[in-house]
């Protein structure tokens, strides 16, 4: 008598989702920028932001960085409306994790052009380092962009974090 295990019979493994964890580039690692200054994280930032959309939505963007902060590569986070951006900490690991990032440097602007940190922009922060040091992800720096190319906050700079 053959006996057929309940799982076999009850489960389609076609049915089940493949996940794939993949991060193409074809950037050689001598050719990466490499991140010594908030100055140079937020010339790079700025320059991936669209003109025509930095003074309407607040945008999140992040850069990915290796070890020895070379840029993996960057990736918007998310796109919200003029006063507001969610930033998922899932999200931003998400694609930290799928770079085999070493650190992060978060970014988001303020269409107002008021680079002052909010409450919740001092509190997200917190939370994204607290998880990123839970899986060995540094948060290096949270920048806050305005519509002026040079005006900008560095919350690392500026002692929160």
């Amino acid at each position: 008598m053959t006996r057929t295990n309940p799982i076999q019979q009850s489960f389609n493994f076609l049915q089940i989702a493949e996940v794939k964890l993949v991060y193409v580039t074809k950037v050689k690692p001598s050719e990466r920028p490499s991140i010594k200054t908030s100055k140079e994280a937020q010339r790079i930032l700025f320059q991936s932001w669209a003109p025509d959309n930095i003074e309407h939505v607040e945008t999140c963007k992040m850069l990915l960085l290796s070890r020895s902060n070379k840029v993996l590569g960057i990736t918007t986070v998310s796109q919200g409306g003029v006063s507001a951006s969610l930033m998922d900490t899932k999200v931003i690991f998400q694609y930290a994790l799928k770079a085999n990032a070493c650190g992060v440097i978060i970014a988001h602007n303020h269409p107002s052009g008021n680079d002052a940190p909010s409450e919740s922009d001092l509190k997200i922060t917190r939370k994204i380092k607290e998880a990123g040091e839970i899986l060995d992800i540094q948060l290096l720096d949270h920048i806050i962009l305005t519509p002026e190319q040079d005006v900008y906050t560095s919350l690392a700079d500026e002692g929160h974090i």
